[in-house]
């Protein structure tokens, strides 16, 4: 194997990261109460600023800050969907795809009404870079990769293996019929939601040391994150980790051998091709329902 195509591979399995650690927050949204969450683009904006302001202004450890960064925008997203989706579950489901369009916006116009237009760094938390047989990683990109894979893989646990991961997996299946026996939806809403926008806020922490914060941050990385769960198939947790590297992959080797300027077309061939063949995604149930 060649050092360029070894160091794109890296590059891939790193992009692949992110997009599902976003995406399994995504999916996990969708899966239980219904919401487009196109916003966790700008919560991964917002967990970009916290860390950016808690390593800055308040001095504090970079794990410290990408913590809080997490909670912070868990809370947001509590907060969020208590005020705007919650109201609308009734409604039209276009409803709810338009104010996550809303929230992205709002979002994007605070940070910029109180950060401005200017692009900030934070600085990484361990210098230098790591040499594999000739391939070079920075210790940021090893720790989002890292970081990634633990959360998901936690996620999926808690999902599958605890007490509050059964609610989430009955809510998902049948909310009526997990309040008939005594769930209380909503709270578990809720807890999705925190859990899902958290995710979304580390994975914003995990990207501010590799690129630049600024408020449109996240558009990108959430549309790729919708691709991947697509791809995956809605509501599967594990498939949104292997999806992510397959789109992470596909576009760094794509970049490399066919032309940088197409790399992020290559997650919608990726995309059509897949639904061309198994239009539930890779991992999706055939009736479309359900948490994996």
């Amino acid at each position: 194997m060649s050092v360029v195509l070894a160091q794109s591979i890296a590059n891939g399995v790193m992009l692949g990261s992110l997009y599902g650690l976003v995406a399994a927050g995504l999916a996990l949204i969708f899966g239980v109460v219904g919401v487009p969450q196109f916003a966790l683009g700008a919560f991964a904006m917002v967990g970009a600023y916290a860390t950016y302001f808690c390593t800055t202004a308040l001095g504090l450890n970079y794990w410290i800050a990408l913590v809080i960064a997490g909670g912070f925008v868990g809370i947001v997203g509590v907060a969020v969907h208590a005020a705007v989706f919650r109201p609308m579950e009734k409604g039209p489901g276009v409803n709810m795809f338009i104010a996550a369009f809303g929230v992205l916006l709002m979002l994007q116009s605070l940070a910029i009404l109180v950060f401005g237009t200017r692009y900030f760094r934070v600085a990484p938390p361990i210098g230098g870079s790591i040499s594999f047989g000739g391939v070079f990683l920075t210790p940021q990109r090893l720790i989002v990769i890292v970081v990634a894979l633990a959360l998901i893989v936690s996620l999926h646990v808690l999902i599958m293996r605890t007490r509050l991961g059964a609610c989430i997996r009955a809510v998902s299946d049948n909310p009526a019929g997990a309040a008939i026996v005594g769930i209380n939806v909503g709270a578990v809403g809720l807890a999705t939601m925190a859990i899902g926008s958290a995710m979304a806020g580390i994975a914003g922490g995990l990207i501010a040391p590799i690129g630049q914060v600024f408020p449109a941050m996240g558009d990108l990385l959430v549309i790729k994150a919708f691709v991947v769960v697509v791809l995956a198939g809605m509501g599967s947790i594990r498939g949104a980790l292997i999806s992510g590297y397959a789109l992470g992959l596909a576009e760094s080797l794509g970049g490399m051998y066919v032309s940088l300027a197409y790399q992020d077309a290559m997650a919608f061939v990726l995309l059509l091709l897949v639904l061309l063949l198994r239009p539930n995604g890779l991992f999706g149930k055939a009736n479309g329902a359900g948490l994996t």
